[in-house]
């Protein structure tokens, strides 16, 4: 009988995974998980240090989750979401428009990251026309932005390791250089910078501001780009711009929303209120797929009409509110406050990043960004000139496997080796995790080119 590992390699395509890596190796098979960490089969453990994608909120297989999925499961399991309605959807929703800014009233449902985006960019377009202004058709995207992989979000998407094999599908949109501090796009050091980068905005919104739509970008971190941290007040400055042109503000925090930077979510600590704002990821503490896509009410009034006026959003997914998804986020959101959870982020965070301090003493680390209980680390050929690694050097890798022997999963992007940790990690956990991690990263072994 073939193994699982050899059903594995003959039937599954994984994502974001050259299959070829794995032809003489065993892909890591997980076979159950507890708190922040994760057993394979022979009881391994492993420290789930990117919060399995960036989703696990509160630990894997929290009870007080697990039992309202339970008792939902027993009671209604999927229901189309299209002109029929349940309790779990409209008790969610009532409670995102609660802990969102007071300008955001409305909620519509859908099933991941990407489609949360999508949406929030089809309905800008559609509210431009369905207003009287058509010509308000462009949009405007951050270079190292990622949004998603469906093509609307691709479009709008700076990394182009990823979309590039799709460029010609692509619409076009307009860029901007990201605020990436560590490699200023004007050359200005942090301590000195006010925003220039912001300039080419400016630029452009006065030559064709009547006729963006919208733009979207996400609060404080660009994740998949690199782990780029930058300033409040980038945010701050981008979002006045917006505001004075009228041009729609998208703020994608699928990744970032549910506490991962410290506040319930990232605008929270800018004070910005965005037009749309998407979520999912940690939506429903990684149990269950689920996303959301929050707007205002003079948004929603625009398609508010006699059906035969023609302004209905035709857009949906057979999940789109799924009532066990459903139950998941509440009971997260139930956790969040049964368990003072944010209350108690900041202990964790300042010891996460005291005990990441020496990292940046190595001097293969030419940067260290740290936010909330995310630590980013980025590797450099030589930290004077902050050469960088060329992708194919796969600088990441090594580490990657050095990370298994030490009981972690890390998952590098190119040269950032990053810890993106759950929220129920404990100050022993960070200690531990911080402990392994170094005994992975001094090692010039483990290090390309050292």
């Amino acid at each position: 009988m073939p193994s699982l590992q050899e059903k594995d390699k003959r039937f599954l395509w994984h994502p974001y995974t050259q299959m070829q890596d794995y032809a003489q190796r065993d892909l890591l098979f997980i076979d159950r998980a507890e708190g922040i960490c994760l057993f394979d089969p022979q009881g391994k453990r492993y420290f789930d240090t990117i919060s399995s994608w960036w989703c696990i909120v509160h630990g894997h297989g929290h009870p007080t989750i697990t039992a309202k999925i339970g008792a939902q499961l027993a009671r209604l399991d999927q229901v189309l979401l299209a002109g029929t309605s349940h309790e779990g959807a409209i008790l969610l929703a009532e409670q995102l428009v609660r802990l969102a800014p007071p300008e955001l009233a409305r909620v519509f449902y859908s099933d991941n990251g990407s489609t949360a985006c999508e949406i929030a960019i089809k309905m800008s377009l559609q509210y431009w026309r369905q207003v009287g202004q058509s010509d308000r058709c462009q949009l405007v995207g951050i270079e190292r932005g990622y949004h998603g992989d469906t093509i609307g979000t691709m479009s709008l998407g700076g990394v182009p390791e990823f979309h590039g094999p799709f460029a010609r599908l692509l619409f076009p949109s307009h860029r901007l250089p990201s605020p990436y501090c560590y490699r200023c796009p004007v050359g200005l050091k942090q301590e000195t910078c006010d925003c220039q980068c912001l300039q080419p905005l400016v630029k452009l919104l006065s030559e064709q501001g009547t006729q963006i739509a919208a733009l979207i970008i996400e609060p404080l971190i660009q994740a998949a780009g690199g782990m780029i941290v930058y300033p409040v007040k980038y945010l701050q400055k981008l979002a006045a711009l917006l505001k004075e042109y009228g041009v729609h503000l998208i703020f994608d925090e699928v990744a970032t929303g549910f506490g991962r930077t410290g506040t319930m979510f990232a605008l929270e600590q800018a004070g910005v209120a965005p037009d749309f704002l998407c979520l999912s990821k940690g939506l429903t503490a990684g149990m269950l797929p689920m996303a959301a896509t929050l707007t205002s009410e003079e948004i929603f009034q625009a398609f508010y009409a006699d059906y035969a006026a023609g302004k209905t959003f035709f857009h949906g997914h057979t999940f789109s509110g799924n009532p066990l998804a459903a139950a998941a986020a509440l009971g997260s959101l139930q956790v969040f406050s049964e368990e003072q959870t944010l209350a108690g982020l900041p202990a964790k965070i300042s010891h996460l990043q005291a005990r990441m301090r020496r990292f940046a003493d190595l001097p293969w680390v030419g940067d260290l960004r740290q936010l909330g209980l995310i630590s980013a680390m980025e590797l450099v050929k030589d930290r004077e000139t902050k050469a960088a690694y060329d992708s194919n050097e796969r600088v990441g890798w090594p580490i990657y496997l050095a990370g298994l022997e030490r009981g972690l999963l890390l998952r590098p992007i190119g040269n950032v080796i990053y810890l993106w940790l759950p929220l129920s990690v404990t100050l022993v956990e960070i200690d531990e995790i911080t402990e392994r991690a170094w005994q992975v990263l001094a090692d010039p072994q483990n290090i390309a080119g050292w």
